[in-house]
C-alpha cells in the first residue's frame, strides 16, 4: 500500500479549498458573536458514556470507539458536537439564565452520510439553552438562514417538521408506542407498504393518522390538511401552531416546505425540527431543532434548541475564490528591505519573498507588483 494512500472517504484539503472553508468559518463565527453567542471548544475524545448520553442510535453507529490505555475505559471520537455542548451548559457553566453557545470543529464518522460525503466533517453550529418558548427556535432558524446567506445562498429551501406530532399520536395507543422505533424508520423512509403492514393491529384512529403522515408534505398549506386528517390532540394542535409560526418567520428568506414524516433526529429531538437544502446537494446542508431532554443525562434538563452544518460540504459548492494580489520581493536581510516588507505586511499587503534560484508557484496568490531597489530606496513597481 502506498504510504500516501488515505482511508476511504477521508481526504486532504488543498490550499484554495482550505481558504474557502476557513473564510466561511470566520464569517460565521463572527456573525454568531453579533447575536451574543459564546464560543466553546469541546474535546475530540471523551468517554463513550458521556459522548453518547442523550444521543440516538444513529450517533452511536457513527462513532469510532477505542480503549483508553491509561484508564482501560472505552473512549469515543465525537461524531457530533451537540451533546458535548449540552454537557458544557448543564455541567460546567451551570447558569440559570439563557445561554447562547457556538462551536466549530472536526467530527469523525465511521461511515459517510452520502455517496461523495467525507467521514471527516468540519461541523459548525449554535445552540440556545434555558428558553422553552418559540422565540429561541425562531432565532436559531434565523441564524441558520443567515449562515447560508454568508455563503451566497439567499433563498435555500427550508423543510419544517415536528417531533411532537408523532409522539402525540403514539401516546394514544400503547401498541403503537411499543413499536416507536420501527415506525420511526418506516416514516423516515416513507415506506407505505411497510407502514400499512405494521399498523394493521393498531386502533383505527392511530392507523389512519400514521398512514396520513408520509403524504403530509408540500408548501405551508399542508398544515391545513394536517388539521383535517390528524386527530385534534393537544400535542398535535400545539405542534402545527409552532410550525405555522416558524414558517411565517422564514417567508421571504427561504422557500418554505412542510414534511411531517421527515423525522431524522427524532430520537433526541423534542419539538420543531428543520432542514435546509441548497442547489447542488441532494442531502440537507444544515439541520436543527429543539432537544429539551438531552441535558437530563448530565443531571440538569434545560430547554435547548440549535443547528449545525458541515463547512467542508458547503464550501465544495462555492466557486473557486479569486487569487489574491501579492507583492514579490527578493530574499535578503538588509535592514531597509526588512523594514519595507514589514511595513507592507502591517498595512495588509501579502509579500512573498523569492527563495534564491526558485520561482514562486502558488494557487492562491498572483504577484502583480514587485519590490525593487532603485537609487538606494525600495519601491513598488507594477508587473505587466
Amino acid at each position: 500500500m502506498p504510504t500516501w494512500l488515505l482511508p476511504e472517504n477521508i481526504a486532504d484539503v488543498l490550499p484554495s479549498e482550505a481558504r474557502k472553508i476557513e473564510e466561511l468559518r470566520r464569517l460565521m463565527l463572527d456573525t454568531f458573536r453579533t447575536y451574543g453567542y459564546e464560543l466553546v471548544m469541546p474535546p475530540m475524545l471523551e468517554y463513550v458514556e458521556s459522548l453518547l448520553a442523550g444521543a440516538g442510535q444513529d450517533t452511536d453507529s457513527k462513532t469510532f470507539k477505542l480503549v483508553d490505555s491509561m484508564s482501560g475505559r472505552l473512549l469515543g471520537l465525537r461524531a457530533d458536537m451537540t451533546t458535548q455542548v449540552a454537557r458544557i451548559d448543564a455541567h460546567l457553566l451551570n447558569r440559570d439564565t439563557v445561554t447562547r453557545l457556538c462551536y466549530a470543529g472536526t467530527v469523525l464518522h465511521t461511515r459517510p452520510s452520502g455517496l461523495h460525503a467525507t467521514r471527516e466533517q468540519l461541523q459548525i453550529g449554535a445552540e440556545i439553552y434555558g428558553h422553552a418558548g418559540l422565540e429561541a427556535d425562531a432565532e436559531i432558524q434565523e441564524l441558520a438562514l443567515a449562515s447560508l446567506a454568508l455563503a451566497g445562498f439567499e433563498q435555500p429551501r427550508l423543510d419544517l417538521s415536528h417531533a411532537g406530532v408523532l409522539r402525540a399520536i403514539l401516546a394514544e395507543d400503547p401498541a403503537a408506542k411499543r413499536d416507536e422505533q420501527q415506525l420511526h424508520g418506516l416514516l423516515k423512509a416513507k415506506d407505505m407498504p411497510g407502514l400499512d403492514e405494521a399498523t394493521q393491529h393498531y386502533a383505527s384512529a392511530t392507523r389512519a393518522a400514521l398512514m396520513a403522515l408520509p403524504n403530509l408534505y408540500g408548501d405551508v398549506d399542508v398544515l391545513s390538511r394536517a388539521k383535517e386528517l390528524l386527530p385534534a390532540l393537544p400535542g398535535i394542535t400545539r405542534a402545527l401552531g409552532e410550525l405555522a409560526a416558524l414558517a411565517g418567520c422564514a417567508i421571504g428568506r427561504a422557500q418554505v416546505a412542510i414534511d411531517l414524516a421527515d423525522l431524522r433526529g427524532y430520537q433526541y429531538e423534542s419539538g420543531a425540527m428543520f432542514a435546509l437544502y441548497v442547489p447542488g446537494l441532494p442531502n440537507a446542508v444544515a439541520r436543527g431543532g429543539r432537544y429539551d431532554h438531552v441535558g437530563e443525562a448530565f443531571g440538569r434538563a434545560r430547554p435547548a434548541t440549535g443547528f449545525s452544518l458541515d463547512l467542508r460540504e458547503l464550501a465544495r459548492l462555492l466557486p473557486m475564490a479569486d487569487r489574491k494580489h501579492a507583492i514579490r520581493a527578493p530574499w535578503g536581510n538588509a535592514p531597509e528591505l526588512r523594514e519595507k516588507i514589514a511595513e507592507l505586511r502591517n498595512s495588509g499587503e501579502i509579500v512573498i519573498q523569492s527563495m534564491p534560484g526558485h520561482e514562486n508557484v502558488q494557487d492562491e496568490f498572483e504577484c502583480d507588483r514587485v519590490l525593487v531597489l532603485e537609487q538606494g530606496n525600495w519601491i513598488l513597481k507594477n508587473l505587466g
